[in-house]
């Protein structure tokens, strides 16, 4: 059977369960089990089969690598006292809400990692945030909106690296590295999505933008109730994570957490210098390694079955994260076999006109994205359609069409890695708040649609 609106039933189905019973993994488990029953055959071979392409493979035992070693390091750095010694440091500029605010968001903009930012800063911000009475669901969004956005305004990280590969694979004037970089270089001010993502969000932070939607009615919930996160809700992280530990302060804290952070920063923007790819996972790992031997050495273990004990807790706490990007990877193969994001492309190409082309472009790189949950397929699946009709409606690569159309299949694959509730950047910022999961989606989804619609029209009119 050829490809046709059905292949999206898997999706929709996972789609309506979330935001119905706002319960993450059963609503993913069974969309991928719809998605079985599609494909045909018996239920369980055709679960096991998919459950073996999309998780047995590089990329999954890639992201579990640095899931679980920033589960641990996490630990370790509430356990040394790093965590409570930073808040506190935080805590005497001020902890009002625009302070704390302002200060998550100006941690999203110096920590670019689309995941180590949202759990660092969310383990470091959720003591204040909690204590100035903000709903966790407002610091998911905060963490959540300085994740993927920031990362991909950053030429020199793997964002860059990839979408330059891919504009010098449709040949060309731009059939170089050096010339695709360059190309992508001069796109970024035309992501507009990107850009005013992180300027609504600095926005609603300085409270110059008033809460709407559902994050209102969180906002109200707190204001008369005291209730961080809504009754019912199944937040990631529990609140008695911190241990009893003394907080560090000057050197020790430097000891405990200013050496990780520069050992990741160092090996990740080294590796991308000499291997022209940043080796996030083995940056992380080594972080771990450092700061398990230093701890042990300054006796915060009595025995390796403490510090055993202690990366086990690290470990369970980000499991619930961790099982619900296994699901999304799942889903995201059953649409892929079923070949929904072809069909959409397949629809759409016929609309492109010139005069449509930026536009019609970004909302199919978004609702692509937000479908899969990854910025990279849509990138891969985008930039072939939508680069080489730029290019032939133009005058040459350094029309502004051309660089308006990178931007555009840029800030939509980043639209649905930033709100999509199978992309793995939310389940981490819903998991660095300890917010329900789709609460963060349902509370944020209005903010990321109003800056979608705003960036659509401004590349209908430019």
């Amino acid at each position: 059977m050829e490809p046709g609106l059905w292949s999206l039933l898997p999706l929709l189905v996972a789609l309506l369960f979330a935001f119905v019973t706002r319960s993450a993994i059963p609503a993913l488990l069974g969309g991928v089990i719809v998605g079985a029953f599609m494909m045909g055959g018996n239920l369980v071979i055709g679960l096991n089969n998919i459950f073996q392409e999309a998780l047995g493979n590089g990329n999954f035992i890639w992201i579990c690598q640095i899931v679980l070693s920033i589960g641990v390091l996490t630990e370790l750095f509430k356990r040394s006292g790093a965590i409570s010694g930073f808040a506190a440091r935080l805590d005497q500029m001020g902890d009002s809400k625009k302070s704390v605010r302002l200060t998550t968001w100006g941690l999203g903009l110096l920590i670019i990692d689309d995941y180590f930012s949202p759990l660092l800063t969310g383990t470091i911000m959720r003591p204040l945030s909690d204590k100035a009475r903000i709903p966790r669901e407002k610091l998911a969004y905060l963490l959540d909106a300085l994740t993927s956005p920031v990362c991909v305004l950053v030429p020199f990280l793997a964002y860059g690296a990839y979408i330059a590969s891919l504009i010098v694979a449709q040949g060309g004037a731009e059939a170089t590295p050096e010339a695709g970089m360059a190309l992508y270089i001069r796109s970024i001010p035309f992501n507009f999505y990107s850009i005013i993502t992180v300027l609504f969000a600095g926005g609603i932070a300085l409270g110059w933008i008033p809460d709407f939607g559902p994050m209102r009615r969180a906002e109200n919930r707190v204001a008369l109730t005291g209730e961080l996160i809504r009754p019912g809700a199944s937040p990631f992280i529990s609140d008695s994570e911190l241990p009893d530990a003394r907080p560090s302060t000057g050197l020790s804290l430097a000891l405990y957490l200013g050496i990780p952070i520069m050992l990741i920063m160092t090996i990740a923007l080294g590796s991308y210098w000499v291997y022209r790819e940043i080796l996030i996972a083995e940056a992380f790992m080594t972080a771990v390694a450092y700061l398990s031997v230093t701890m042990s050495l300054k006796g915060h273990f009595k025995s390796l079955g403490e510090l055993v004990d202690v990366a086990m807790k690290g470990i369970m706490s980000i499991l619930p994260a961790l099982l619900i990007i296994a699901f999304a990877y799942s889903l995201n193969t059953v649409t892929e076999n079923l070949g929904a994001a072809a069909w959409l492309i397949g629809v759409s190409k016929g609309m492109m006109t010139k005069g449509l082309l930026v536009a019609i472009t970004f909302v199919l790189a978004a609702i692509i994205s937000f479908s899969t949950g990854t910025s990279w397929g849509t990138f891969a699946l985008v930039m072939p359609l939508a680069l080489p009709l730029a290019y032939a409606f133009s005058s040459g690569p350094s029309d502004p069409l051309v660089l308006e159309t990178i931007a555009a299949v840029t800030g939509g694959g980043i639209f649905g890695d930033h709100t999509s509730p199978v992309s793995d950047t939310s389940v981490l910022s819903s998991a660095g708040a300890g917010s329900d999961h789709m609460d963060h989606i349902i509370t944020q989804l209005p903010y990321a649609l109003t800056v979608a619609g705003a960036t659509a029209l401004l590349y209908l009119f430019i």
